[in-house]
């Protein structure tokens, strides 16, 4: 699959309700986390630039997966890491915070989840044409802020990321929330050398379950 605009990013996201997030430390450790995850039937996840080598752990991602998946790029904070994952071949952004990354992937037709916390950024995000928002971290605010919010902003398309678990993620869906976004509940070590793959796969499946209920 090539790069998806914010709609069709967006619509993709609202079938899955799921992104992973990877911030791995190690490229081959990243890599065989992305596939795991991917097997265990979550296709839509980022891989964070903060690796040093994320531009090839994208590359061989995208170039091993099932064709169905959608690999992005995370923490991209400048036009010129947009144009590096891009490059390698993110199919999609995500930023933490609404950074000049955000306005230049929606000119360059690319979708974006830029990263927001407080309800002036969320509608600036929405405004931009994202499509949706990354409400970071999460765990700060809770289900209650996302419910909150959605009083004076009911299509408000909010994906929280940070401390989301299994065992939370039916209250975030139940105060509205768009999608979740997991990273360090979902992938624990398997991002690092010597990681537990096995015990990824085994979470992603429990995370998959949790979704779709």
């Amino acid at each position: 699959m090539s790069v998806v605009d914010n709609q069709q990013l967006r619509e993709r996201i609202d079938a899955e309700r799921i992104v992973a997030i990877l911030r791995g430390t190690d490229v081959d450790a990243t890599v065989d986390a992305a596939l795991t995850l991917i097997d265990a039937g979550i296709l839509t996840l980022e891989i964070a630039l903060t690796l040093e080598g994320a531009e090839e752990a994208i590359v061989q991602v995208v170039q091993t997966a099932r064709p169905e998946a959608l690999i992005g790029a995370g923490t991209v904070l400048t036009e010129a890491d947009a144009d590096r994952a891009l490059s390698a071949g993110a199919q999609f952004l995500v930023t933490p915070t609404l950074a000049a990354s955000v306005e230049y992937a929606v000119r360059q037709g690319v979708g974006v989840l830029p990263g927001v916390y407080t309800p002036t950024e969320i509608q600036r995000g929405l405004d931009l044409g994202a499509a949706a928002v990354k409400l970071f971290p999460a765990s700060a605010l809770g289900p209650g802020f996302i419910r909150a919010v959605h009083d004076p902003f009911p299509e408000a398309r909010i994906i929280p990321v940070g401390g989301v678990g299994v065992d939370t993620i039916g209250a975030y869906f139940a105060a509205g929330a768009f999608a979740v976004g997991v990273g360090g509940p979902l992938v624990g070590d398997a991002a690092t050398p010597g990681g537990d793959r096995i015990a990824l796969a085994a979470r992603a499946r429990e995370f998959v379950a949790a979704v779709r209920r």
